[in-house]
């Protein structure tokens, strides 16, 4: 299964936090207080996002953590490579820092370059802004009359944007 660590899930969450924030500077503190995950947790976030340049840290009584750049500038892949490194699925794709025993007789080599690229894509088309958004209201699927409609209840009104 391909799925992301826990901490890379939290960078996101951390993130999205201090976003909602504006450009305000917040301590490790006051960013675990309103995510909830644990301040050792955070402090490490940071410590990696701000050597991937993501978040910017100021020293100082007033000092504390910001985004590098807009939400909508930052990539879920520019995330998922500052906490885990490169995008690699297999050790045989450009840029694994994996080598593989078999790659010269290999007859898959190169091949996963294509799968591997279209993922890197898909997660540098997402930002930070958009995983920020909230999902919309459920909505009954198009085609479903108004018997089985009524049969699931009320539904709650949508939310205003």
């Amino acid at each position: 299964m391909f799925r992301l660590n826990r901490l890379t899930d939290y960078a996101v969450v951390v993130m999205s936090q201090m976003a909602m924030r504006g450009g305000e500077t917040r301590s490790a503190q006051q960013i675990s207080e309103d995510t909830g995950v644990p301040l050792p947790t955070v402090a490490k976030l940071l410590n990696l996002l701000g050597r991937a340049k993501l978040v910017t840290s100021q020293r100082g009584a007033t000092g504390g953590y910001t985004l590098s750049a807009e939400p909508e500038a930052i990539t879920v892949a520019q995330i998922i490579q500052a906490m885990e490194g490169p995008i690699a699925l297999t050790a045989c794709v450009d840029g694994a820092v994996d080598s593989c025993d078999a790659e010269a007789f290999c007859p898959m080599r190169g091949n996963w370059n294509k799968v591997n690229g279209a993922i890197r894509a898909a997660l540098t088309s997402v930002s930070l802004a958009e995983m920020m958004a909230f999902p919309p209201a459920f909505e009954v699927a198009p085609g479903v009359t108004d018997a089985v409609r009524d049969k699931a209840g009320p539904r709650s009104p949508a939310p205003k944007q």
